[in-house]
């Protein structure tokens, strides 16, 4: 079976790793940091020009499940996921990474937006931002009182005195989050509810500091066929599938009965 694999996250590696050794395997991701190389598994990067150049793709490598295993946030990816199964009349799994949960006593809230956010930083001074490039929109929004630092992979120097900028992939380890809590004087994090343990230091490094968290919840996300919220039984969920007896799993393909899939280069 020809699987197509919407990656990002470092359960997309393990996974795209795991069913090449059962079926046809083209990972895609976008492009930002570092691509990954995978034994057994095509490569694909970049974008596919929307829902139509999604839906073409498909069409023409004979891709008979869809799975997506994006970011929690890439909401747009997942949206045009499933217009294009909807289109093709592929299906289409997903992933989803299980939401970091605020423990017993921790101090934090949930926002749903910038504004959200704004609001609940009202009475701190130095907030550190893991949310991309979106507080760079808002230099001008900084109050007087607060000096921001802003990680992110990539960005151009703000031209603000009451920003600093850090540049990084992660992961990061928690002796580096402690050190730049204590350097930065961090007194509040403002992160995505991304899940996940390869990202998870920076929240174990605010509870230990005994710094409150501001979370950034989560995109709505469009319901796939099938959604799993661990790799392991997504794997196991395909493990006994073969081309020859996937009709009883996987609703067949019309287009794909007498082609070989073309499976594209690894860059």
């Amino acid at each position: 079976m020809h699987l197509l694999i919407l990656g990002g996250i470092g359960e997309a590696l393990q996974l795209a790793s795991a069913l090449a050794s059962m079926h046809t395997v083209t990972y895609s991701v976008a492009g930002k940091g570092r691509i990954p190389a995978l034994s057994g598994v095509a490569v694909r990067v970049g974008g596919f020009g929307g829902v139509e150049g999604l839906a073409a793709f498909l069409r023409e490598q004979c891709i008979e499940l869809l799975i997506d295993a994006t970011h929690p946030y890439a909401a747009q990816i997942s949206q045009n996921a499933a217009l294009a199964a909807r289109l093709t009349g592929v299906s289409w799994w997903a992933y989803r990474r299980p939401a970091w949960q605020l423990e017993p006593g921790e101090k934090g809230c949930s926002v749903a937006d910038w504004a959200g956010i704004m609001t609940a930083l009202r009475e701190f001074q130095r907030p550190f931002f893991t949310i991309g490039l979106e507080p760079l929109r808002h230099i001008a929004e900084i109050p007087l009182n607060q000096h921001w630092l802003v990680r992110c992979l990539a960005a151009e120097p703000p031209a603000s005195s009451r920003l600093a900028l850090l540049c990084a992939t992660g992961p990061f380890s928690l002796d580096q989050e402690l050190a730049l809590f204590r350097d930065y004087r961090i007194d509040v994090l403002v992160a995505k509810n991304s899940g996940g343990r390869a990202v998870e230091a920076k929240l174990i490094a605010a509870r230990q500091l005994k710094i409150p968290v501001v979370m950034l919840e989560r995109p709505a996300l469009p319901a796939a066929d099938r959604e799993f919220t661990t790799v392991e039984a997504l794997v196991a969920a395909l493990w006994n599938v073969k081309i020859s007896d996937a009709a009883d799993t996987i609703p067949h393909v019309p287009y794909c009965t007498d082609r070989t899939p073309e499976i594209p280069p690894v860059e």
